[in-house]
């Protein structure tokens, strides 16, 4: 369910031109009055309310996004949710928070026996939730890594957890960083291009950090978790669910500054980038029909030269080397003229 949400959240991207059509022509019918004239499509004022309508959609939908990341890890819940303790919970009062819960929940105590099997699969999870955050070694890897981690099997200690989580996620990032550099020299990353590099380098010294301190770092105890206090049905943020919506935020951000970009760039600029590439390709036309005319002053040179030859056995060898030899020349008349 939630790689379909993520799904439909990223395509959603793609109709946001559609809809911000829509909604400027509803803010329209809203508030101009009946009888008065509307900015017609094509004109500069038609044009300012698109792009100023345009920037705001990609904004909010921004948020949307970040937004809808952290509800899926609400939704899923953690371990600390489960057992109803605090990410900071010592595992003294984890085990006695645990003890309390298998006095309610234990399957024992039901007694309808249809009821029996999901009792027995909540009280498998309340147990393995205790034994995770009871163990030091696999606390620290859930709080970095997530649920993923019960799936380690080999994973002993500290450093297994790590570097297992390094070699899991260094491929995602490498092929992000070969995407957007092959992006960038296909041309179709131009805006912002620097701000992407930018973000996803603080991404991944975001992440390296947050995985290999061994507390949660400051910007989570100090900052966002003091913040979301304030909302008291808002859990405090783990480490692997910062860097799950830091992953998606930034991966939403790119898609962001690429729509962004060609909205918020200045019209004059616009026109001289497409001054500056009619100029270049006129000066490429210019310097192939000149090449062009060295080709065919080489051959009639070269056609003069060998007359006396005509009909020898090496005479088309010689009309090779002398067009080889001439056409360089030619050549460099032509570009010097150019030039």
């Amino acid at each position: 369910m939630a790689g379909s949400n993520q799904f439909l959240s990223v395509i959603g991207w793609w109709f946001l031109p559609t809809v911000v059509g829509y909604i400027q022509s509803f803010l329209y019918a809203l508030l101009i009055r009946a009888g008065d004239p509307r900015p017609q499509p094509g004109s500069p004022k038609f044009i300012r309310h698109r792009k100023a309508i345009h920037a705001l959609v990609i904004v909010a939908y921004l948020f949307y996004t970040v937004y809808e990341a952290d509800w899926e890890l609400r939704r899923a819940r953690d371990f600390y949710q489960l057992l109803g303790v605090p990410v900071d919970a010592s595992e003294r009062a984890i085990k006695q928070k645990f003890r309390r819960l298998t006095v309610l929940h234990h399957p024992d105590k039901v007694v309808a026996a249809e009821a029996r099997p999901a009792a027995e699969r909540y009280f498998v999870y309340l147990k393995l939730a205790h034994d995770t955050l009871t163990d030091p070694v696999k606390r620290f890897a859930y709080d970095r890594f997530g649920p993923d981690i019960l799936e380690w099997k080999h994973c002993l200690t500290i450093h297994d957890y790590v570097m297992h989580g390094v070699q899991s996620n260094a491929p995602s990032y490498l092929v992000g960083a070969v995407v957007m550099i092959m992006l960038s020299m296909l041309g179709y990353l131009e805006q912002g291009r620097y701000w992407r590099y930018l973000a996803f380098a603080a991404l991944i010294i975001l992440e390296g950090h947050t995985i290999t301190r061994p507390d949660f770092p400051a910007f989570i105890t100090d900052f966002l978790n003091p913040l979301f206090a304030f909302f008291k049905a808002h859990p405090p943020f783990l480490p692997f669910q910062v860097l799950a919506i830091a992953r998606k935020t930034t991966f939403a951000l790119f898609i962001a500054m690429n729509q962004l970009a060609p909205i918020l760039q200045d019209p004059r600029r616009n026109l001289q980038n497409q001054n500056n590439a009619a100029a270049q390709q006129e000066q490429l036309n210019r310097l192939t029909q000149l090449l062009s005319v060295a080709d065919q002053d080489a051959m009639k040179l070269v056609g003069i030269e060998t007359m006396p030859f005509q009909g020898d056995e090496g005479e088309k060898e010689l009309r090779g080397k002398m067009k080889d030899w001439i056409h360089p020349y030619l050549s460099e008349i032509a570009l010097g003229g150019f030039a």
